[in-house]
């Protein structure tokens, strides 16, 4: 049981657990009749984008995150459906009175995929792995860790800031005692980040995990990011094969908690939403993830299962500050009256998908419902644009084609309608599309070479810091907003408050401040991601997260 905390996540309705398939897939002997789930066999899911690498420190996408979450697992947990939190590799928790130092009992008899233990002294290992990094391109990847942690032992970034780690120690195997310099609202919730997995010390050391190269515009990564992932997860890695596009993954028979009932998982990439959509037809795939939104009717009236995960998400329009034209607040208010998102929403969002006002969902903390809105006005935004001196601006918008994200199910025609709400005021729009991993997630997030793009979040644990300080806590290439100190120290001081009154008041002022006073981009919308399934595969429980774990999933007859 978890112990004394300063807070409660808030827990998205559950999700049930579903009955869904695979056909065509091979099967074991191993029991089962008609109808009935069948332990063995192979599950294959379609993934939409190529993974990074598999060192979940490295991460901060959910293509990458889909493979690691079932190798790795992390001290804090999610209940499977919700986002409320439980234990994981530790059992329970407790802090100070300050929330500075929190103490995690951890589960014995746990063991990672190479055969060494997991205890205290592999906690400590990769806490302190993560603080000591060296190497610009390494901290430069590690962006979940800077947007928890704020820095490292020695920072070689700009974006780094002053560290909010201090030390971990090993009390026994059992104990590990983590102490922070300061209070931050993300934990606990932070602990269950899949960037902050626990990985086998000596695989990380054995592997050369902290290697990472940067050539121009790209990043090289170490075997053990890349061929030796080990992890203490319900599945072991086994292999990427990039000319079949397929990641495997084996069932762990040691693993401590449910264990897999398939004996193994492929994710194969496919980049085409299309394509995906036929081989789920075929029977050559038993599941999808992110359907556009016309097809999900069909696809459920066809007999496959299109489940609708609760919408805990946003997506957003980014605006880059490196871009003079794009400091003045008047240029980026005219963008934000320039979108019809109402429209949007109505032909391109999925079911159940709502207009953002604001950069979180209103079921968390500091949701404040008196922002000022941008509703759909052309002539306001052509006054503004006047006003600034910007009439006849030239904006190079850039967007990933080759994804579906939670928040984004088709960015090509999100891309389409945004670029044409803003020629019709007169900004002329060059369209750049990039490949989502090797091409627009390094332009945007580490070279900051765009002045506008889509992009969004799905939360990782319910607290506003996870949404807001994520995106605004600190100086981003994506944002090229260095300089809005004053939006830096707000957002510090609402995510260090530690009395929940002050708190909720702190973000809220936070969040109207983001709207009226410094629209660092420009919230669209809120929409409900689903994921689909064939008729014959059980036990898979969809997240709000999108965190699914597929070591629950068994093929029926």
């Amino acid at each position: 049981m978890q112990a004394r905390r300063l807070k409660s996540a808030v827990a998205i309705a559950a999700v049930a657990a579903l009955a869904v398939g695979a056909a065509g897939c091979a099967e074991s002997e191993r029991d089962g009749g008609s109808g009935e789930a069948k332990t063995g066999g192979t599950f294959i899911f379609a993934g939409a984008g190529d993974p990074k690498n598999f060192d979940p420190i490295f991460n901060d996408d959910g293509e990458s995150f889909r493979p690691v979450r079932q190798m790795f697992d992390t001290l804090v947990s999610h209940k499977p459906g919700t986002a409320e939190l439980q234990g994981g590799l530790a059992e329970s928790w407790e802090h100070d009175p300050d929330g500075k130092v929190w103490t995690f009992k951890l589960r014995q008899g746990v063991k990672f995929h190479d055969g060494t233990p997991f205890n205290a002294a592999a906690v400590c290992f990769n806490f302190d792995r993560w603080y000591n990094m060296k190497g610009a391109a390494a901290q430069s990847q590690m962006i979940y860790y800077m947007d928890v942690f704020g820095g490292f032992a020695k920072n070689e970034n700009e974006d780094a800031g002053k560290p909010i780690y201090n030390k971990c120690e090993a009390k026994d195997d059992g104990t590990a005692v983590v102490t922070l310099n300061q209070y931050k609202g993300a934990f606990p919730g932070a602990f269950a980040l899949t960037s902050l997995s626990i990985a086998s010390p000596d695989a990380l050391k054995k592997y050369d995990a902290d290697t990472v190269k940067q050539n121009g515009d790209s990043f090289e990564y170490s075997a053990f990011a890349t061929t030796n992932p080990v992890g203490t997860g319900p599945f072991t890695f086994g292999g990427w094969d990039k000319a079949k596009n397929e990641i495997t993954l084996n069932r762990n028979p040691d693993y401590f908690g449910e264990k897999a009932k398939v004996d193994k998982m492929i994710i194969k990439v496919i980049k085409d939403e299309s394509t995906r959509k036929q081989e789920l037809r075929a029977g050559t795939v038993q599941g999808i993830d992110f359907p556009a939104p016309a097809d999900r009717k069909a696809l459920e009236g066809e007999g496959f299962q299109v489940i609708n995960r609760p919408a805990f998400n946003i997506l957003y329009l980014g605006l880059n500050q490196k871009n003079p034209k794009l400091k003045d607040l008047r240029v980026r208010q005219a963008i934000a009256y320039a979108l019809n998102r109402q429209q949007l929403v109505q032909t391109k969002g999925p079911g159940g998908a709502k207009v953002a006002d604001e950069f979180l969902p209103d079921t968390v903390l500091g949701y404040a419902p008196d922002v000022q809105k941008y509703e759909y006005n052309p002539d306001k935004a052509k006054q503004l644009l006047k006003e600034a001196g910007a009439e006849g601006l030239t904006l190079n918008f850039y967007y990933p084609p080759d994804v579906s994200r939670p928040y984004m199910p088709n960015p090509q025609e999100i891309f389409t309608v945004l670029a044409n709400d803003l020629q019709a005021v007169g900004i002329k729009v060059n369209g750049v599309p990039r490949p989502w991993n090797g091409g627009f997630k390094d332009d945007v997030q580490q070279f900051g070479k765009h002045d506008l793009h889509i992009l969004g979040w799905t939360g990782d644990y319910n607290d506003p810091g996870n949404f807001v300080g994520t995106f605004f806590g600190r100086g981003k290439a994506e944002f090229g907003d260095q300089a809005m100190t004053e939006m830096f120290d707000a957002i510090a001081k609402a995510d260090g408050t530690v009395d929940e009154a002050g708190k909720k008041a702190a973000w809220e002022q936070v969040n109207r401040d983001i709207a009226a006073k410094w629209l660092p981009a420009v919230p669209v919308w809120h929409a409900p991601p689903a994921i689909v399934v064939t008729k014959d595969v059980k036990g898979l429980v969809a997240s709000p997260l999108t965190d699914e774990r597929f070591n629950t999933v068994s093929i029926s007859k």
